[in-house]
This record gives C-alpha cells, structure tokens and sequence, in this order.
C-alpha cells in the first residue's frame, strides 16, 4: 500500500528553501547576462565587418526547414549564400525554423543566441562550435556527519550529486558510487540526525531516483528508468521505506506494478507484489534484480499480469506469474532457467509407474487440457507412463496418474442359462400311388400313432368284401398300388443348461456367446480374355450365425453394490430345410437391463420366450382345401414350438 509523501517540514522553513532558491537562480543569471551580453555583441559586429568582404552575409534569405540537425542547416546556408563555414561535428541540435527575406548574419547571430555557439573568424572563415560551458566556483556543501552515532546532516540546495556522494564518501568511509547519468543531477533536500541508508533513501525520494547495495556494501545511486517511479510505503525496517513502482504506459490500459522483495533470517526470498496489467517480464526483471537472483531469457516473454501478493516465496510467486502461460522456469545450481515450455534445457523426461492398475487405458483419461504440449507414451514392459514436456505440466501429470492409480476391483460373473424347448407336431393325411418297393404295414397304435401303408393284396381283400353276395363288383387294384393313412401327433420337453463363469475388471465388459454356425454357397463366374473366352466359376462360402450373447459390464459403489449393465442378445434358425445356395433364415431377440444387486446375491432374467407356429399342406388341387375331403385327398403337418430361456447372474467382487 502506498501513501502520500511527507516531508514533515515546517511551512516556514519550505517556504525560505524555495525563496532562497529562487533568489540564487535569479542572482546567477543576472550575474552570468552582461559576459554573455558582450559577447553576442562582439559577435554582432564582426559579421557586420566581415560582410564588406563577404556579400552572402548580406543576402537575404527565404528558409522553412522541419527538425533538421543543426549541421545540415548550416551546410546548406553556406552553400546557397558562398560562405566559408567550418562546422563542428558536434552541433547536432534538432532546428525547426521559417525564416523569410532576413540577412544571413542576423540569422548566425539568432543561431548563436539560440544554441549558444561560440564563433572564430580566420580571414572569410567562419568557425562554429559550441561554446565553452563555464561553470561557477563550487559552494561549500552543508553536511555534517557525527563519527559517535554514525548519523548524518545535510541541507542541500540545488547541488550536483555526484558532489554530494564525494563528500559523502569523504565524511563517512562510506564508498558511494552514482552512476554516469547522475553526475550532474542536481539535489534539493534537508534531513537531521538519521543514519546514511536512511537519509539517502529521503533524499532519492525528493530528487528521484533510487539505491542499491552490492555485496561489499557499497551504495549505488542509480536513476529511475522511464517507465519507474518512486512510491513511499508503510514498513518498519529503516532499510525499505520506499519501493520502485513500474508504469506500462505503452499498454491500452494503464498498468503499474510494485515489487517489493526482502530476505527472511532463513534466507529465503520473500515477495511482496501490487502489479496492474504489468508486462510479465518487466515483473519478472523487477523481481530477480531486487532479490539479486540469476537468470537466464531464453525466449521473448508475452502478455500482461496483474496481481497482488503479499510475503510469498519467490520461487512460487515466479510459478503463479507463468502459470497458465507457454512459458516455464526450471532452476540448475541457483540459476533461474525462463522461456518456452518446449524450449531445450526446461523439458524433463519421466517414467511414473503404477503400481494398482495397468496403463493400457489410461493416456485417454488424462484430461486434454494436462496433455497439451506434453508428449505422452505407454511402456508396457514396465507398466508406466513416459512423460516429455515442460516440468510444470509433467507434475501435474504425475500426480493426476498418482491420484487415479488405485486398486480396481475385479468381479466374477456366475452365469447359468437354462433353455427349455416345447414342440408339438400333428401329421394327418391319406396318400395312394403306385411302386414297386413300397414297404407294407406300419403302426395302428402305440407310440408311433397311426402310420400304416396297406399293400395291393390287402386292398383287394378289402373291396372283396365290402362287395355283397358279389353283387358289387369294385374290381381290382394293380399289384404295385399302396395306401397309406397318417394319425400322428408328436410331443418334446427338452432343458438345456449352461453354467459359464466369467471375470473382469471394474467398468469393463464380460463377453459371452454360445451358438452354431451354418454356411451356404455363393457363385461367381467371371469371363476371362477376348479371343477365346474361358469361364472360371469361384465358389465361396458365406458363414451365418445363430448365437446367444450376453455383454455384462459391472460397476461397483462404494456400499459394495454392483450395477450391471446386461445385453442379452438371442438369434435361432428358423428352418434347416433351406438349400446350400440360400442363406438359412434366422430370427433374433435382444434387450438390454441394468440392475443393482449387493455383493453375491443372484438375479434371475425370465421371459425370454420364442414361440414359432407352422402349418404346411400337401395333396389334390382345390380338394385338398376343402373341409372333411381334405383329409381323404392330402396330408397335413401343424407344428407348434416353443422355446424359454432364463439367465441366471451371481457376481462376486474381489479386491486383490
């Protein structure tokens, strides 16, 4: 937090400070006017006199020139008016001027005034330089300094730095070093009594610019960079009364930032920040220089932070400020490594290995934001994961993989499946025909129901006698003619059971699938060249399946409860009378349940019942239709089917 400045200087004494600033200005220009005064006008004169040899310092000129250098400025008067003029390099003062029919003369006599140039005349040669700045006597300085307390006293007035330091130095033992852009930097302070750091750091606040220590206690002055200012702030050590606040002027909102580092009695840097839409590397420069940490740029650091952050190490406030950036630190015997997550030198290689479950599946669950930038590889043989990338994102990483590696349950799967078939068949019918090898007799009854075939011989002796006292004649059949008559009706109760166990792992899917295959032939002919065309035929056999499949995937709480997500899926042939060129047709059932059971009980799956109807007819046209004669002249089979199955399911949790 920051405050306003407070000198504590009573009303009188500042308003006696300024006035006798203001006298001492005002004395030392009057003092320094009449030397100055003369000279121009012995300048003046000598032009005068040398323009009755010299005509271009009477001619008059017409100019308007726009932030040109002084040296150019003259070059051309000269040329354009015939004087000779001997420039000195060092005239590159910027002119901006419009001049309009003025003699040449008045117009050296303004530039003399105007940039205090100092002129020799050899002959017609005019030569230009600056002139020579002549300073004053130096004043005594009013410092004083007591060797008991080691604390001093100073009023200054408008005195050179640099002076002050020297004297300073001399009073103290004190090595006070300013740097090369203060040396004429001038001063204006009064302090009473306090120590050396202490009043120095009031006097860079008064007169802008800031302190620094090397590691041999020598002070440094050193002036305030653009884009720095000075702010006070509230702390209790003598030695931090004040912190350098930088202001990003160049951004599209103003930004400032105050960095304030200090060192615990661990030796552990300590940083406290306030920074406002700040450059992320002027925050990061600030910081390393103020905690005299070494550091190495490896890359052009983009973007702004703002932040406000108070006694945080220094290492941790460097990985706020980076985080959620492509930019990382990694750090080599004391030295901080900065710059792009990729570049060489901040990406580390690391194998975590697991130790509860396996890494088949587990680069996919790493959240996509983790694995940007991060190249990530399964080791099978070792069970683990290989992370490349930038150290931030590789721990990140590894504790992601940490908190996830724990022990997954395995479940086994008791299944029983009991299918119970029904079938009933009723065949009904007379056929007749002729043959040779038609066995005759059969069964009437018993088992086998009505299956008969009456002979030639038997059908003769029957219509013998039906005949009465031969007063009918029916004839005779040929001794190759048969009769058969069918009565038959068949019955089937068949159970099938079948008891796999199944096991796998939490969340993943257990597979069954029981069934049988038939096949069935599909031709090619492909006619091969044009001369004499040759027909190859392939012959291909396309599987066809009827399968029953069950897909069960567990997932089990906490409570030791277990989901299950259940597939059943139940597919039969239809009909086996099907030709080796036609697909056998098939008929298929599924569904899909989830239940929740405890850990061991047994649920049952019932109601999977398929039932299949067919009636199928043969014999005479149109009679074998009708009512009563269509059992005289054809044979007909009703088939009813039916087919139950029931799923039983046990699972069973195992912690390894």
């Amino acid at each position: 937090m920051t405050r306003p400045l407070d000198l504590n200087l009573p009303k009188w004494r500042l308003c006696f400070v300024l006035l006798l600033a203001a006298l001492m200005s005002h004395s030392y220009v009057h003092a320094q006017s009449p030397v100055q005064e003369d000279r121009f006008e012995l300048l003046e004169k000598r032009l005068k006199d040398l323009a009755t040899s010299v005509p271009g310092l009477n001619q008059k000129a017409d100019l308007s020139v726009s932030n040109i250098s002084l040296q150019d400025f003259l070059k051309g008067l000269a040329s354009t008016h015939n004087l000779n003029l001997n420039i000195d390099p060092s005239l590159d003062q910027r002119v901006s001027n419009y001049f309009s029919d003025e003699p040449v003369a008045n117009i050296l006599l303004y530039l003399a005034r105007q940039f205090n140039l100092d002129f020799t005349f050899i002959g017609t040669i005019i030569t230009i330089k600056p002139s020579p700045v002549v300073l004053p006597p130096p004043k005594e300085l009013s410092l004083t300094y007591n060797q008991e307390s080691g604390h001093i006293t100073f009023d200054l007035h408008d005195d050179t730095l640099a002076l002050v330091a020297k004297r300073i130095t001399q009073l103290t033992n004190r090595n006070v070093v300013v740097m090369p852009e203060l040396y004429t930097h001038r001063v204006t302070g009064y302090v009473q009594d306090l120590t050396l750091e202490n009043a120095l750091e009031k006097l860079a606040i008064l007169n802008s610019f800031k302190l620094d220590h090397t590691n041999d206690s020598v002070i440094v002055l050193q002036p305030l960079r653009p884009d720095e200012e000075i702010v006070t702030k509230d702390n209790s050590p003598a030695n931090a009364n004040y912190s350098v606040r930088r202001v990003n002027r160049n951004a599209p909102t103003a930004g400032s930032s105050s960095v304030d580092v200090q060192e615990d009695k661990s030796g552990q840097r300590i940083v406290s920040l306030n920074v406002v839409n700040t450059p992320i590397k002027d925050v990061i420069r600030n910081m390393a220089e103020q905690a005299r940490i070494n550091y190495f740029q490896y890359s052009e650091l983009e973007g702004n932070a703002t932040a406000s952050v108070s006694n945080m190490e220094f290492e941790k406030a460097l990985k706020f400020i980076l985080q959620d950036t492509k930019y990382t630190f990694t750090q080599d015997n004391g030295v901080f490594m900065i710059g792009d997550r990729r570049e060489e030198g901040l990406r580390v290689q690391r194998l975590v290995q697991l130790h509860n479950r396996s890494g088949d599946s587990l680069v996919e669950v790493i959240p996509a934001e983790l694995r940007q930038n991060v190249e990530i590889r399964e080791f099978k043989e070792l069970n683990g994961i290989l992370l490349s990338g930038s150290a931030p994102q590789v721990n990140e990483i590894e504790a992601f993989i940490k908190q996830i590696d724990k022990v997954v349950p395995m479940i086994t799967l008791d299944v029983i499946i009991l299918d119970v078939n029904k079938t009933r068949t009723v065949s009904t019918g007379i056929s007749a025909g002729v043959s040779d090898s038609v066995q005759t007799g059969g069964s009437i009854m018993g088992a086998g129901g009505l299956n008969y075939t009456f002979g030639s011989k038997d059908i003769n002796s029957f219509l013998s006698a039906i005949g009465v006292n031969s007063v009918f004649n029916l004839g005779k059949v040929s001794p190759s003619f048969y009769v058969t008559l069918t009565a038959l009706e068949n019955n089937g109760n068949t159970n099938q059971r079948q008891t796999p166990k199944l096991s796998t792992m939490n969340g993943h899917t257990a597979n069954l699938s029981i069934g049988n295959t038939q096949y069935y032939a599909v031709s090619t002919q492909n006619v091969l060249g044009s001369l004499s065309p040759q027909t190859v035929v392939t012959q291909q056999f396309i599987p066809v399946e009827a399968n029953l499949t069950i897909e069960i995937t567990p997932f089990v709480a906490g409570n030791d409860e277990v989901t299950l997500h259940i597939a059943v899926s139940i597919s039969n042939f239809t009909s086996t009378t099907t030709t080796i060129n036609q697909p056998p047709p098939t008929s298929t059932s599924k569904f899909k349940s989830i239940i929740r059971v405890r850990n061991e009980d047994m649920i049952v799956l019932g109601g999977i019942e398929r039932t299949v109807k067919s009636e199928s007819g043969s014999g005479w046209p149109i009679l074998s239709r009708i009512p009563i004669l269509k059992w005289i002249f054809g044979q007909h089979t009703k088939t009813d089917s039916k087919v139950v199955s029931i799923v039983f399911i046990k699972p069973t949790i195992i912690y390894q």
